[in-house]
């Protein structure tokens, strides 16, 4: 059935239905268009628009659709030209000249802005949901390895000594910020745009706010052309996720670093690895190389709706149809990566000696050696900066470190030194002291756990 074939006099070359059709994405929009349909038949009811006989009858029947496509009593029909028409001929199917009545006072327009709003609604629910699983998880590994010392990096390079429980809540900063993002967008996302019709509204007198209320709205689309035209939310919410996908990757990236012989940081546990099938030695962590190609694809869906955006008048164009296929791949990517990615990170093992090690090599207390000489001695921070080089470049030329070079060697370069120098530069002491605010000591980190969970509540 062509919902709009009474101004035509030949039925469309099949190519051309073919091309048309976006019923393979967008009947996973069933539920909604349902959901929206019984708000839009009550509201007609309700407003004497049709006959209350005929709404209460129309929304009976579109719940037991809604029940049968469920259960698989009803399929889908895969050359139907969408699932707005589907659901629309099957209720006329099922109860006649009353199915007929449903689209009074809509547009497929307004129809298909509600049902993507109200989808993306619900697909936002569950990534928000995902993004508190996994920042607890992030909490509790931190809590775990609050005081579990490892180098910090600038340029790849070990830089100054944290712990592994402050680097994991990094993380669980932008996560939570990926909340609000998607949060913010939802909420912008909360108008009804049931009503602007095709671009102009209708002469039918409808109660908007009702339909509005009926599905959880809190208010109505102010402008018929923007109601209908409006595709910023797509984007918005493909931005936010395209976000969430960056702090993915990044955490993957150093993941698949800390797994590597060369870091032996962590190990992944085996359901989360996988192997080679030439290698026997190998454990390949998969699941963050994946996440980190996966990336790129939800780039290119958020390219793809600002591209199908920039150039269309309003009102509705065909081109808009393309927004369902880019934003709900962007959307179920995520949750795809979240998915595995939080029970992995829940099992992993945290190799603490490995990390230790690692930080005791690379000078990366020499700051705190620098800030000993300044605040144990005076020197100004320049001339103990100075100096402290001069003791890397010493330590590198005779294979020791700060801890290992005697003290007679530090009074060589300056006889400012004494013993309180090896206290200063011990690593453990190193992050202690950083009690600053937002700084690495374990107090901080397990006091960051604590406020992060409470504003996940």
């Amino acid at each position: 059935m062509k919902l709009w074939k009474g101004r035509f006099q030949k039925e469309a070359d099949p190519k051309t239905n073919d091309f048309n059709s976006s019923i393979s994405i967008d009947s996973r929009m069933y539920k909604e268009d349902i959901e929206g349909s019984i708000a839009h038949a009550t509201m007609l009811g309700a407003c004497g628009i049709i006959a209350q006989s005929e709404s209460d009858k129309i929304c009976a029947e579109l719940e037991k659709i809604a029940a049968d496509i469920e259960s698989g009593a009803l399929s889908i029909d895969p050359d139907a030209e969408d699932i707005h028409t589907f659901v629309e001929g099957e209720l006329t199917a099922r109860i006649g000249d009353a199915g007929k009545r449903l689209h009074t006072a809509r547009s497929r327009n307004d129809q298909v802005a509600l049902d993507v709003r109200l989808t993306l609604r619900k697909a936002c629910a569950g990534l928000i949901g995902q993004l508190k699983e996994l920042i607890s998880v992030l909490c509790d590994q931190a809590e775990e390895y609050a005081d579990a010392v490892m180098p910090g990096y600038t340029h790849l390079q070990r830089a100054q000594p944290i712990t592994f429980g402050h680097h994991l809540m990094a993380y669980a900063e932008m996560f939570l910020r990926d909340i609000g993002r998607l949060q913010d967008a939802v909420k912008r996302m909360d108008v009804c745009p049931l009503g602007s019709g095709a671009l102009a509204g209708t002469t039918y007198p409808l109660d908007r706010d009702l339909t509005a209320k009926l599905l959880g709205f809190s208010a109505v689309s102010r402008n018929s052309l923007d109601g209908v035209a409006d595709r910023d939310f797509c984007a918005e919410i493909a931005a936010a996720v395209s976000i969430a996908m960056v702090h993915l990757s990044r955490f993957s990236e150093e993941i698949i670093l800390w797994c590597s012989w060369e870091f032996k940081f962590i190990e992944l546990d085996d359901a989360f690895s996988t192997g080679s099938s030439i290698m026997p030695q190998k454990k390949n962590p998969d699941i963050t190389e994946l996440i980190r190609g996966k990336s790129g694809r939800v780039f290119g869906d958020l390219m793809a709706l600002l591209t199908m955006m920039k150039g269309l008048p309003l009102a509705y164009n065909k081109d808009m149809q393309e927004d369902k296929e880019a934003v709900f791949d962007a959307v179920d990517t995520l949750r795809l990566c979240l998915t595995p990615f939080i029970p992995m990170l829940k099992t992993m093992r945290v190799l603490k000696d490995n990390m230790r090690n690692a930080a005791a090599k690379g000078f990366i207390n020499a700051t705190d050696c620098a800030d000993y000489l300044v605040a144990a001695k005076g020197l100004p921070f320049r001339d103990a900066y100075k100096i402290t080089g001069e003791l890397v470049a010493l330590c590198i030329d005779r294979g020791l470190t700060l801890e290992t070079l005697p003290l007679d060697e530090y009074r060589k370069v300056c006889d400012a030194f004494d013993e309180g120098v090896y206290t200063a530069i011990n690593l453990e002491k190193c992050v202690n002291d950083r009690k600053v605010k937002g700084a690495p000591c374990p107090e901080n980190v397990r006091a960051a756990a604590k406020e992060v969970r409470a504003l996940l509540n």
